[in-house]
């Protein structure tokens, strides 16, 4: 149990916070397995598109600080390596 009203504060904040966190980072896993099937499926338009989506949601979620900018950095790289071959 916090000691303090600001203790209070913070744990009412970091419980908001966490689950601000968690559900971010729900979604660019979804999104991320959503490219991954694509890609696999060999259809290059869609994975284009999802690609796009996961990149946009990976800097917001970066730019908010839910993960760090070098993992981003990361993980869109290896990404667009998945990028199917143009047919």
């Amino acid at each position: 149990m916090p000691n303090t009203l600001s203790a209070e504060r913070r744990v009412r904040s970091n419980a908001r916070r966490q689950l601000r966190n968690r559900s971010e980072k729900s979604r660019v896993k979804t999104l991320e397995k959503t490219y991954l099937n694509l890609a696999s499926s060999g259809d290059r338009e869609k994975a284009t598109s999802a690609l796009r989506d996961v990149t946009s949601a990976l800097d917001k979620a970066a730019k908010r600080g839910v993960i760090h900018w070098a993992t981003v950095n990361r993980k869109k790289s290896r990404l667009a390596v998945k990028l199917p071959a143009a047919a």
